[in-house]
């Protein structure tokens, strides 16, 4: 098996389960789950659709803040277009950016698969709680940059995986459509892969400039 990431060969699991295994890439330092145990899309769509994603839910809004708050700081809401990347069941970006006069359109393979949204620029793109989905997420880092304008940012939000993190304990592996899984050295190498000037990583928030 090799990264999904970086294509590198990968060694011995670093983690055995009964059903899953978990790759440490020692070349971009992402952790990746054995492909042969990744969800197919009727399981993607089922679990996806039995969150709870209330985009009025005062705790929702507060959880996406991060992002939010950033765009906010970032980018005006006259003079901007923004997308949501991944946008999933309850889009509570785009609704909490909408009530402060903010224009975004939503993406998700699932839905809301219009892909005529792909062929604009966008000055900053949110993506929130969907990078550690990507089973290619090379080919989507590079959609991604592709569709962000001079000067423009992409936001994401995941739990990056620190090495005091005790793995085998670690919760969010346990969520079986979660496939690859972030370290601060996998992030810096997208960076540099990808040709983002700047990369800013504040506890689950990562930005790419």
């Amino acid at each position: 098996m090799n990264c999904i990431l970086c294509n590198s060969g990968l060694s011995e699991p670093i983690h055995i389960e009964e059903r899953h295994r978990f790759y440490d890439c020692n070349c971009c330092g992402s952790i990746v789950r054995s492909t042969d145990t990744f969800p197919n899309a009727i399981f993607e769509i089922e679990r996806y659709e039995s969150h709870n994603n209330d985009i009025n839910d005062p705790r929702y809004q507060n959880f996406v803040s991060p992002i939010t708050l950033a765009v906010q700081a970032d980018f005006s809401a006259q003079n901007s277009l923004g997308l949501d990347f991944g946008a999933g069941t309850g889009p509570v970006i785009t609704k909490v950016l909408n009530d402060k006069g903010y224009s975004l359109k939503l993406y998700d393979p699932f839905f809301h698969p219009d892909k005529s949204v792909l062929e604009e620029k966008y000055d900053y793109i949110v993506c929130c709680e969907v990078i550690e989905h990507f089973h290619q997420p090379l080919k989507e880092f590079q959609l991604l940059k592709n569709l962000l304008k001079p000067k423009g940012k992409l936001y994401c939000m995941t739990d990056i995986f620190r090495y005091q993190i005790s793995f085998g304990d670690w919760y969010y592996k346990n969520d079986p459509t979660h496939v690859i899984f972030y370290t601060e050295k996998s992030l810096q190498w997208i960076q540099k892969q990808m040709g983002f000037n700047e990369l800013i990583i504040e506890k689950r928030l990562i930005v790419f400039s």
